[in-house]
């Protein structure tokens, strides 16, 4: 097994946690069910935020929302899952 496959496994699987963890914070939010005036609230929805902006952003030019919905999240999702297959499938 190639150690850098494994390191590069490792990161797409926790950067999948935190797109999810993002998503759940932002409808969170959006429900008012936590308050982002607690500083640790805000704190932990900005280091989401400035995790998974970067990746969102361009998904986002591109698929509309739908009713409302931002489905940039699944998108990045599945080509998070998408790259992990093919890591499968070449290297291990």
């Amino acid at each position: 097994m190639n150690p850098f496959a494994s390191i590069v496994d490792i990161v797409i699987r926790l950067y999948i946690w935190v797109v999810i963890g993002s998503a759940i914070m932002s409808w969170l939010v959006a429900f008012n069910v936590v308050n982002t005036r607690n500083r640790f609230v805000y704190q932990v929805g900005d280091v989401l935020y400035r995790l998974t902006e970067p990746a969102l952003r361009p998904i986002r030019r591109v698929v509309p929302t739908v009713g409302g919905l931002d489905l940039s999240p699944v998108v990045l999702l599945l080509l998070l899952f998408f790259i992990r297959s093919l890591l499968f499938w070449y290297v291990f």
